[in-house]
């Protein structure tokens, strides 16, 4: 009889049953993939890690964070600074002073401001023309926000294929802000500590589940352990919340991603990480270059090849992997109901962006597992 049947080994997964074994419980992780560390696992091809499920850079303010996950491996100095391509010209992301010199020519903050406030302008005219006060949709509220270049450049189209839809279709709220900085600073986060593993994130998953027994390829809903009380004590669940309770009202719908990943003859494919493509005329969101998240200078060129990855988004169908939660009024209703059944569970805590259909970074994941044992 084990304390704790987990089922995923995703960082939530991964995270609690490091905690559970500090305090000398005994753990149990089932994971239906073939492999540990849910999405942030990690293939090893050419020599060079490539993140199987798309991007990930771990990022954050909290320190007791960062000391916890660079006790169990270091993590490198790598620096996400991502860069847009519309129709072949570069802009550098997030919108700072070297993407409004790129955009307008202008050098000076005063100038840039200038820009961007006369653009807002003509969207509010041409709403207040229309007798509306208030964005109706994605598309007023971006224009609102950043004014017609950087909509339409760097935003509308990415938008568009990320959700499937048009941004003249979707919610105002999904975009509640757009930071743009005056400054000449590419790092998109304006975390503290960012960075790599050091090897890969399988060493992280592996350091979290040193000594704990762990089974693959074992689907929680068709294998034994569906009747969990007879193995364990309690049941930490990570996967999707309307899949627990077998879609009792329905179905939540999600936004999930394909990649193409292709060996490339070139020790330097684009010269960045990742590259967001923003317009329609490429079918992919972004390539991912996983050989700059842990190779730089020279390190780069010692490794013939590249592996690049194009990343598609797309809508979640039954047999694919459920990425993003659709926080639209109907989804978060629904979400709420079975959240209401959730918390009537007994022995059961429900974790992680499935099972909370919840977007989360990875740094806030590890935090609050750590809060929760606290």
């Amino acid at each position: 009889m084990y304390d704790y049947l987990i089922v995923g080994s995703g960082l939530f997964g991964a995270t609690f049953a490091h905690e559970a074994k500090l305090r000398d419980k005994r753990c149990f992780v089932i994971e239906k993939r073939p492999h540990l560390g849910g999405n942030v696992y990690c293939e090893k091809m050419e020599g060079i890690n490539v993140h199987k499920y798309g991007a990930h850079i771990f990022h954050t303010n909290n320190k007791e964070v960062w000391d916890y996950v660079n006790a169990i491996v270091p993590f490198n100095r790598y620096t996400n600074c991502p860069v847009a391509n519309y129709h072949g010209k570069l802009f550098n992301l997030p919108f700072n002073m070297n993407t409004f010199y790129q955009m307008w020519g202008v050098t000076t903050p005063e100038q840039a401001i200038k820009k961007i406030e006369e653009q807002k302008a003509e969207a509010v005219a041409k709403m207040k023309g229309e007798g509306v006060s208030e964005p109706r949709n994605l598309e007023e509220q971006g224009l609102c926000l950043v004014g017609k270049d950087i909509f339409e450049n760097l935003i509308k189209e990415y938008t568009e294929k990320q959700w499937g839809r048009k941004c003249s279709e979707l919610p105002a709220f999904i975009i509640k802000r757009l930071p743009m900085r005056f400054v000449f600073d590419n790092n998109y986060f304006n975390d503290q500590y960012q960075g790599i593993p050091v090897g890969g994130y399988n060493k992280l998953i592996d350091g979290l589940l040193e000594g704990v027994d762990c089974k693959t390829d074992t689907d929680f809903f068709h294998s034994k352990f569906r009747d969990w009380r007879k193995y364990a004590k309690s049941l930490v669940y990570t996967g999707p919340l309307d899949e627990y309770f077998n879609f009792k009202f329905g179905r939540l719908d999600w936004r999930t991603v394909y990649f193409k990943t292709f060996v490339v003859n070139t020790p330097n494919y684009q010269g960045n990480a990742v590259i967001n493509y923003t317009s329609h005329e490429k079918p992919y969101t972004r390539v991912i270059e996983h050989k700059h998240f842990e190779m730089f200078g020279q390190t780069v060129y010692n490794y013939p090849k590249t592996v690049i990855s194009e990343e598609y988004s797309t809508e979640y169908k039954e047999g694919m992997e459920p990425f993003y939660a659709v926080n639209d009024e109907h989804n978060n209703a629904l979400a709420d109901q079975y959240r209401q059944l959730a918390e009537k569970e007994v022995g059961v805590l429900f974790g992680g962006r499935l099972a909370e259909y919840k977007y989360y970074d990875m740094a806030p994941v590890i935090e609050k597992v750590i809060n929760y044992f606290k």
